[in-house]
């Protein structure tokens, strides 16, 4: 069963290289898609992917929608103007602009609130958080999307979790800026700002910001025998700007790094060979991943384990899409370890693996387990590295080995579908992932 003797496992909980990178990366002042930091970022890996034994390390560039901040705000004229970037922040793909009027608020933004609610020509209010008798989790952009759909002329999109934290995240529209201006506050505003709506309010949105054509970029590198075949573990090194992106995803590919260290070391063990990548502009779009599913022969992906909101715990979550042999691979290292790992069969298309998964590649995405609702910290300013702990590193490390050990010999290969299944699974969970 899993392959990691334990002197494998010995070293993941004596060295420090996984935790060091993720030093390295939150030091960076901005991991924003296409900013400089984002590039400092991309070197970070490559040059730690070197150091622990892969081959044939490279960092590809592709063009992406760049985005650069400037000011934004929320005038209620009676009632206050809320400029501050820790009330007010705008979400990356929005386009500049200023609009005025009524503000309404449509709760947690379901699908059934928005039909509801009257918001043409109005700036539409949305929570960051899902009801719990929803029956699937809604992401921003869907939120976003439908205020677009009935009309709204602005966005606004308030954090459920408290600490005065306005929310990020991208909003764009392919490769253009998104329809209507944008911006995220915090919990504490939102409050005051649903209170106002209650008695009818006229607001004023302003979004400064910069929308051009820029360059992202890939790095990746490979272990283990010279196959065509091979396993994809994945993450991405960018970040939003208002913070480290501690969790999000600096932890991700620092475990990247880590498991490329502890393959290594079983690596003539394996029957496949092992890529790691970590993808540039993953929070303004997927960039990084879409460009390398569309330029690679996507029939020699086994199967891909994407790392993502992870480290905040060390609970082991995965997310298996429905396909049985991968929920197979991580229920055996959780019988192996004696370590509970929570399996999803799900689909969940937000994040790098979902290019790939979209066309009937397995794939998973790995996360913590956490009791936080919804994201968290993430997209906020207190995304930052004393919310995690490096041992909580080294017993995810140690499981994500093991399953991508496995995987990468015959004991369980995933099958490819066809996009058609995949499109299917989706919305027999009431998504639409056109």
């Amino acid at each position: 069963m899993a392959r990691l003797d334990t002197r494998v496992v010995g070293d993941a909980y004596r060295n420090g290289i996984a935790w060091e990178t993720l030093v390295s990366l939150v030091d960076i002042e901005n991991r924003m898609a296409a900013h400089e930091g984002e590039d400092k970022g991309a070197q970070t890996i490559a040059s730690t992917l070197e150091e622990v034994g892969v081959s044939d390390v490279s960092v590809e560039e592709f063009e992406v929608p760049g985005w650069w901040r400037g000011s934004s705000s929320l005038d209620l004229t009676e009632q206050g103007r809320y400029g501050h970037q820790h009330q007010s922040i705008a979400l990356p793909g929005t386009p500049a602009g200023e609009e005025t009027a009524e503000l309404v608020d449509v709760g947690h933004g379901t699908p059934d609130e928005f039909e509801e609610a009257d918001i043409e020509g109005a700036i539409a209010m949305a929570s960051s958080k899902t009801p719990k008798d929803h029956d699937r989790w809604i992401h921003r952009k869907e939120k976003y999307e439908a205020a677009v759909e009935g009309g709204a002329v602005g966005f606004v999109f308030r954090n459920h979790v408290e600490g005065c934290l306005p929310p990020t995240g991208g909003i764009h529209e392919g490769d253009s800026p998104g329809a209507i201006p944008a911006v995220g506050v915090s919990r504490e505003l939102g409050h005051r700002l649903v209170r106002h709506c209650e008695d009818g309010v006229e607001a004023t949105l302003s979004v400064d910001c910069r929308n051009e054509t820029a360059t992202s970029q890939n790095v990746s590198g490979v272990i283990g025998p010279d196959t065509d075949e091979r396993i994809l573990v994945t993450a991405h090194h960018d970040a939003h700007d208002i913070a480290e992106g501690a969790e999000d995803n600096g932890a991700g590919s620092a475990l990247v790094c880590e498991l490329a260290r502890l393959l290594s070391q079983v690596s003539e063990e394996l029957s496949i060979a092992v890529e790691f990548a970590t993808f540039g502009a993953e929070e303004t779009g997927l960039r990084g991943s879409s460009h390398m599913a569309a330029t690679r022969d996507l029939d020699e992906i086994r199967a891909v384990v994407n790392l993502d909101a992870i480290g905040g715990s060390r609970s082991l979550g995965v997310a298996t899409h429905g396909f049985d042999e991968l929920t197979a691979t991580f229920e055996a290292v959780s019988e192996e370890f004696e370590t509970p790992i929570e399996v999803d069969e799900d689909i969940k298309p937000h994040s790098d693996h979902w290019p790939f998964v979209q066309k009937g590649v397995p794939g998973i995405m790995a996360y913590s387990v956490s009791e936080s609702d919804g994201r968290g910290w993430g997209h906020t300013h207190a995304d930052t590295l004393d919310k995690l702990d490096k041992r909580d590193f080294r017993d995810l490390a140690v499981l994500l080995s093991a399953g991508v050990a496995e995987l990468a010999t015959e004991e369980f290969v995933p099958e490819h579908v066809d996009a058609e299944t995949i499109e299917r699974r989706a919305e027999e969970q009431g998504l639409d992932i056109d």
